[in-house]
């Protein structure tokens, strides 16, 4: 699998999936969640809504992934991932990359053969920059998938650094 970095807008990215660094509720929020939600239009929203009176009643777990269409995006699927939020004095690195790991296993369900990730976690949820990027880059390279091309799509000049320098160990 060819792994890449991409400073820009996750919503513009042409790939067969596009991932969201959802909250439990899958009914929107703000950063990412946020822009999927508004650029993407309320068809990705009503199948959230499906999913949350159905399987996911009390939201879906966090390290956990699920998909729906990606509606107005140009994209075929938004995977959506719940983070964890980042503790000093708890390690929860195992449900970061579980974000990665399960976001795969769905995108190959699904047939997905490019697939676009943000920084799960690295924004609002509080986790280190270098830390967060190490955690997805080796959970993508370890993983057992199908997919042929994994982009990370990184929104601002530091995000996009931690990502490359972890690209590079």
């Amino acid at each position: 699998m060819r792994i890449s970095l991409v400073q820009g807008d996750i919503t513009e990215q042409h790939v067969d999936a596009i991932v969201n660094a959802a909250n439990s509720s899958l009914l929107g929020g703000g950063g990412v969640d946020g822009a999927i939600h508004r650029k993407g239009g309320p068809e990705i929203l009503e199948e959230c809504r499906r999913l949350r009176a159905s399987h996911y009643g009390g939201g879906l777990p966090t390290g956990q992934a699920v998909a729906t269409t990606a509606g107005r995006l140009p994209a075929r699927w938004v995977i959506h991932t719940v983070g964890p939020v980042y503790s000093a004095s708890e390690d929860r690195s195992d449900q970061l990359a579980s974000c990665y790991r399960e976001s795969l296993r769905v995108a190959d369900e699904l047939g997905v053969e490019t697939i676009a990730f943000p920084a799960v976690s690295a924004g609002v949820y509080g986790w280190p920059l270098d830390d967060a990027a190490r955690i997805a880059v080796g959970a993508v390279r370890a993983a057992q998938t199908k997919v042929e091309d994994a982009r990370f799509v990184l929104f601002t000049p530091d995000v996009f650094a931690a990502f490359e320098k972890a690209l590079e160990r």
